[in-house]
């Protein structure tokens, strides 16, 4: 289940609304990140305290990677 609170309407530079199929792949990408973080032990509300508080998402990505390697 994909957490509303991550569905955003991020416009890519543009002021143009997003497609159906950008929306359909940002969906996908964000219900990725959210089963990876409930693997490592990382729940939605930490991920979003972490990006509410300066975190890139590369960051997030990164940070939610080296829990995975160990864990391992």
């Amino acid at each position: 289940m994909i957490d509303s609170r991550f569905i955003v309407n991020a416009t890519f530079g543009s002021s143009d609304p997003m497609t159906l199929p950008q929306k359909a792949v940002l969906e996908r990408a964000v219900a990725k990140v959210i089963l990876l973080g409930e693997q490592v032990g990382v729940s939605t509300d930490q991920m979003i305290f972490l990006l509410n508080s300066g975190l890139t998402v590369g960051e997030l990505l990164d940070y939610l990677a080296m829990r995975a390697g160990n864990a391992a």
